[in-house]
């Protein structure tokens, strides 16, 4: 059932299918009457003719419909891609959320008062978009996960069950079972357990692995990141919660985690961070065929992606420290602060806004207008956690670089272009032709790219 409000027609659909065309893997999805089974459009197995086939816009839509994901190209596996048109900012906040673990923590009425909308209206948004109720989409997700861990992790079946949001091995195990026509044993069979959760991350199109390390091998703050020739390693907070993670290049097709936390239920929330922070869910031979064909000689590199940091706080404090001066200025001022002001038990981890508004800051080597910014900012954050940071340039010592640099690293948007970045500028007499307008949807990946020059 493919939605109005998608961009795609049900013949794209088919041409797409018939061609196993990648560009579409991760905007629909492929139901199959005769068998039962969903699956993306590059599957592999042999192609169903057209009359016994449905299209979906969402993999939680083919599972409500009764389909059970194909173990082949493995739907839950697919890239994230929001292919519909016209689609209010609140619902797409609302399943980013649930998909981060909301109703796991809390209850419908508690994410709609998040939103700011009555739990009314959230549930008319999800059956406008989806045609379910946010506690099916939930159930759906909770599955889904379950399902990619079964795949792709060394957890444990009970592991994966509590990880996926489940609050009973028993509760899990009927659920899949009813909504998959499959028991967790039937993916899991042969594989190996590990006391350390390793989990694979899969991405389209080429990564750059190289060029990312690099650039944030050059902005890495010590005791939190840890940047060597193959792998990057930070911790991050979720919830109570202090979590590692090291990340290195597999042989395949995909990143390869390793995760140490004394709290399984985060591996939800992680894994959906550092799919964004890393931006694997981008499709870099779109991306890079558009740009390259807009200016001959801008993709000097092929697969650069977005490297993220781990939320829009930190990329506000990251842009404001970065202020007119150089990259290693701006390290250097956030390694003091972070030296100089939080530290979580015997773990090194980013500042809280409360530590930074009630903190004393001059021991910071800086002007005291740019000290006075960061309090304010740290202050809105803490009323405000989830403001927009387009709401930031309400605050005075914050204008549009800041927050265009918040936009690109902490929520990976992919249409930034900092036109007012000196680099960028300064590039931009070599590129006459590129535009904010020109380079629309992928300003931020040309923002790279000329910072790559």
């Amino acid at each position: 059932m493919l939605h109005p409000y998608t961009d795609l027609t049900a013949e794209q659909c088919r041409q797409a299918r018939l061609s196993r065309d990648r560009r579409f893997d991760g905007c629909f999805f492929i139901a199959v009457k005769t068998t039962g089974i969903f699956c993306r459009p590059i599957c592999p197995a042999k192609l169903p003719s057209e009359e016994n086939v449905e299209y979906f816009s969402d993999k939680t839509q083919a599972l409500q419909a009764g389909y059970r994901p194909c173990l082949r190209c493995r739907p839950d596996s697919a890239p994230s891609s929001w292919a519909w048109k016209g689609v209010e900012t609140t619902y797409l906040r609302a399943l980013r959320n649930i998909e981060q673990g909301a109703l796991t923590q809390g209850s419908v009425a508690y994410l709609a008062e998040r939103l700011g909308i009555t739990d009314r209206y959230l549930r008319q948004l999800f059956q406008r978009y989806l045609g379910m109720s946010p506690k099916q989409y939930d159930l759906y997700q909770k599955l889904m996960f379950a399902k990619q861990l079964l795949h792709s992790s060394s957890l444990s079946v009970t592991d994966i069950g509590f990880a996926a949001g489940f609050n009973s091995t028993r509760r899990f195990q009927d659920a899949f079972r009813k909504q998959m026509k499959l028991r967790p044993s039937d993916i899991r069979r042969n594989q190996t357990v590990t006391a350390r959760p390793q989990i694979q991350l899969s991405y389209r199109g080429k990564l750059n692995w190289p060029h990312m390390l690099a650039f944030y091998r050059l902005r890495a703050i010590k005791g939190l990141e840890t940047v060597d020739e193959h792998s990057y390693a930070r911790q991050v907070r979720i919830g109570d919660h202090t979590v590692g993670f090291r990340i290195m290049a597999d042989n395949k097709q995909r990143l390869m985690m390793e995760v140490q936390s004394d709290a399984i239920d985060v591996l939800k929330p992680l894994i959906c961070g550092v799919r964004r922070m890393l931006d694997l869910d981008a499709d870099t031979e779109v991306i890079e065929q558009y740009l390259g064909q807009l200016a001959h000689g801008m993709v000097k590199q092929p697969g650069i992606r977005i490297p993220g940091v781990w939320n829009p706080w930190e990329a506000g404090v990251r842009a404001i420290l970065g202020q007119q001066v150089s990259v290693k200025g701006a390290t250097t001022k956030l390694n003091q602060l972070v030296e100089g002001i939080t530290t979580h038990g015997n773990s090194v981890c980013f500042p809280t806004p409360d530590t930074v508004a009630d903190g004393d800051l001059e021991f910071l080597k800086m002007p005291q207008s740019r000290k006075d910014t960061l309090k304010r900012f740290a202050e809105h954050i803490r009323q405000y956690p989830d403001s927009d940071p387009m709401e930031w340039l309400k605050l005075k010592g914050i204008g549009p670089w800041t927050v265009s640099y918040a936009q690109l690293r902490g929520l990976s948007l992919t249409d930034c272009f900092l036109v007012s970045d000196l680099i960028v500028k300064k590039q931009l007499a070599h590129f006459s032709g590129l535009s904010e307008e020109t380079v629309s949807p992928w300003g931020s990946y040309a923002t790279f790219h000329l910072w790559n020059q």
